[in-house]
């Protein structure tokens, strides 16, 4: 069956006449399904499945974009989970595997759906977002905050929680670079590891020697941004 559909010219009263047929629309909802599949292909490429948090090249570029487009207005922010061995120990690794997806949707949550949000490996994570230093301490106090809140499991249990927080921005740096930015965060968390705060890095921080924009000697920093 033929479909007639007329259209308003662009010279004068006169119309246009476009005819198709229903057939037609079959190789177009095929092509339709077909590319929304590779879409959720790809999509998974740039997520860790279990946090739904971008992978190391999907948050590096982004990360990267931020830095540039916002500048002094921006910051790198670098959490580790406090003792999340001892849950996994203590409570099996699907609890851990709560608290993990618990962590990445509170960041998520925390930087908002511009900013760059990964999984970085294991329990380590990283935030690039823009952020302006009047608001700095305040909204990395509310991070804390919500990174400290008990997580209930499905069965009901409750685990305690916590995150080290370490901070690096480009105004205080002198620098925009992610690796270096990341460095002095991952530094400046180790200084306030189990403190119960966060930690602006600091120039001293960003001399700390690293690999990968990772504090040299900190576990895994050969494996920097492959998702666990």
């Amino acid at each position: 069956m033929n479909v007639a559909v007329r259209l308003p010219g662009r010279i004068g009263p006169r119309t246009l006449l476009i005819t198709t047929t229903t057939t037609a629309a079959v190789p177009l909802t095929g092509w339709a399904l077909h590319a929304i599949a590779l879409h959720k292909r790809l999509a998974a490429t740039q997520k860790d499945p279990l946090t739904g948090l971008l992978r190391r090249d999907t948050y590096t570029a982004r990360a990267r974009r931020l830095l540039s487009r916002h500048g002094d207005n921006s910051a790198v922010v670098m959490v580790d989970a406090d003792h999340f061995k001892a849950v996994n120990d203590t409570l099996g690794h699907a609890a851990g595997d709560a608290v993990l997806a618990a962590f990445g949707f509170r960041l998520a949550a925390w930087a908002g759906p511009r900013a760059a949000v990964g999984r970085l490996g294991g329990d380590e994570f990283a935030v690039v977002l823009e952020l302006n230093a009047d608001r700095r301490a305040q909204r990395l106090e509310q991070l804390v905050r919500m990174l400290h809140t008990p997580v209930v499991l499905d069965d009901g249990r409750t685990v305690a929680v916590a995150a080290s927080v370490g901070a690096a921005a480009p105004d205080v740096l002198g620098t925009c670079d992610l690796s270096a930015l990341q460095r002095a965060a991952d530094s400046a968390l180790y200084d306030g590891k189990h403190s119960g705060r966060a930690v602006v890095a600091t120039a001293a921080h960003a001399t700390t020697p690293s690999i990968n924009g990772r504090r040299a000697g900190r576990p895994g920093t050969t494996v920097w941004g492959r998702a666990a």
